[in-house]
């Protein structure tokens, strides 16, 4: 088998070819690292390899599977992790040369329910400085470029791992998505990525067990794969506070089903803000998918401005406590826009965040109004198309100019702010051939209803297996 072809099955079809002993997993990870030596060197995607371990790993994994050992469901499968994440005996820099050295002595939990299934870690994946942005680059590693277009952003901030997942080099990723890091390279990068309700993916160890605005999840090439991975991810952990109790098992259900009557609200701009209009184009041509399935598709939105003001509040709060022990001595070694975010949270008061937080009630409520009209929600993941890589953020949309360098993102951080589960699926192409997703929100904690529309569209439109041409070379 064409070590190509083999990197490029689902997860889901990678481990029933184990399962069924029609490879070793000392034959699937050794493929994926000579498709990290091919393209890595191009892409930047992963940033420190751990390959002499994983090969080990790969041949206890074909050990157990010749004693007919109980396997975890992602039973070596390679995957890696974001620098964000920690992992025990590995570098974790968390994308900033004053962890440049850094060996955590645990893993994340995130890490460590994938290592518990069974999948095998092939290292960690560029992300931006302490992941603020979504345009992977920082000044230890260097910048991780679009596959699909290799003078394009691949998006952030769990962009190197969205890139090794669309090359082929992994069959999972994970990452953590604030104000749409796990959507936005999705997005950007033909992928699924998912940001799941507040703690469904338990994160630990964290400063702030009981933050709501930033979670843990995966992103795959495929929804079931998406699927699976979200198996393995979600559950219950007293180590978190605000995790779920229900069970992974939920995403094993099946994700088929019928939309006939289903009411789906449908917006291009999110009640106006400025849009790209490749990214119009694209949504348009979603619109009639939805409608092919059989869903009532109404034009309407909800206004969410002040879910905005809010979700910025909450990010300067948790950049300041994250980043202000680090200023006295290290502030030579931080990107500009990481210190402006952390001076703004010292500048916050207290009536400040009460009021932006009673406020925060008010939109829930209103969402969930809203959502009781619909069952989904329509709308852009970004508001522009991949932009060059050597610029740090676009500076305006359709003539109008960015204020901060997330304000492009606001289709992806008003929902964060709100915590509706969201899906970034594949949906389109640029005429350039740049791709472009929708994303699709659900009602308070569906997260498998979103998946299950998400896997019906991507079934109607099947664009998600178009590969970047650096991959058909």
């Amino acid at each position: 088998m064409v070590n190509l072809e083999l990197c490029f099955k689902t997860a889901c079809e990678q481990a029933q070819l184990i399962r069924n002993k029609k490879i070793s997993v000392t034959q699937l990870i050794t493929a994926h690292l000579d498709q990290i030596e091919r393209f890595n060197p191009t892409l930047n995607a992963i940033v420190t390899l751990t390959a002499e371990s994983a090969l080990e790993e790969a041949q206890a994994a074909d050990a157990a599977l010749a004693k007919q050992a109980p396997l975890g469901a992602l039973h070596g499968l390679p995957v890696a992790h974001k620098d964000l994440f920690l992992t025990k005996g590995v570098r974790t820099t968390f994308g900033s040369p004053i962890y440049r050295d850094f060996i955590p002595e645990h893993d994340s939990l995130p890490v460590e329910r994938l290592k518990k299934a069974g999948a095998i870690s092939l290292g960690k994946t560029n992300t931006p400085e302490f992941g603020a942005g979504s345009q992977t680059f920082n000044s230890l590693f260097g910048t991780t470029p679009n596959p699909y277009d290799l003078t394009k952003t691949c998006g952030g901030s769990s962009g190197g791992g969205a890139v090794a997942l669309a090359t082929g080099m992994v069959a999972l990723a994970d990452g953590t998505d604030l104000g749409g890091s796990l959507r936005n390279p999705a997005n950007f990068c033909n992928l699924v990525g998912i940001r799941p309700s507040v703690g469904r993916v338990p994160n630990w160890p964290d400063q702030l067990g009981w933050y709501t605005m930033s979670v843990a999840g995966p992103m795959a090439r495929t929804v079931q794969d998406l699927a699976l991975a979200m198996s393995v991810m979600s559950g219950p952990d007293d180590r978190s506070p605000i995790a779920l109790d229900t069970p992974g098992s939920i995403f094993n259900a099946p994700l088929g089903r019928q939309f006939k009557g289903t009411k789906v609200a449908y917006s291009e701009d999110l009640g106006g803000l400025p849009v790209e209009p490749e990214v119009r184009q694209v949504m348009r041509a979603a619109r009639s998918v939805f409608e092919q399935l059989g869903c009532e598709v109404i034009d309407d939105s909800i206004d969410l401005a002040e879910a905005g003001e809010i979700f910025m509040l909450w990010r300067a709060w948790r950049t300041e406590l994250r980043i202000s022990p680090l200023m006295k001595e290290h502030r030579h070694q931080l990107k500009d826009t990481v210190i402006w975010n952390a001076e703004q949270g010292l500048d916050l008061t207290g009536p400040q965040l009460a009021r932006a937080e009673a406020k925060r009630t008010e939109i829930y409520l209103r969402m969930r109004a809203f959502m009781q009209r619909y069952q989904f929600f329509i709308l852009p993941v970004n508001q522009v198309v991949p932009f060059s890589v050597d610029l740090d953020y676009p500076r305006e949309i359709a003539g109008v100019k960015m204020e901060t360098y997330i304000d492009w993102q606001k289709t992806a951080y008003f929902i964060s702010a709100i915590g509706n589960p969201a899906i970034s699926v594949p949906a389109g192409f640029t005429a350039s051939g740049l791709p472009v997703g929708i994303q699709i929100v659900g009602g308070h904690r569906q997260d498998f209803e979103v998946l299950q529309m998400a896997y019906a569209f991507e079934q109607a439109t099947r664009f998600g297996e178009r590969r970047p041409p650096i991959c058909l070379n």
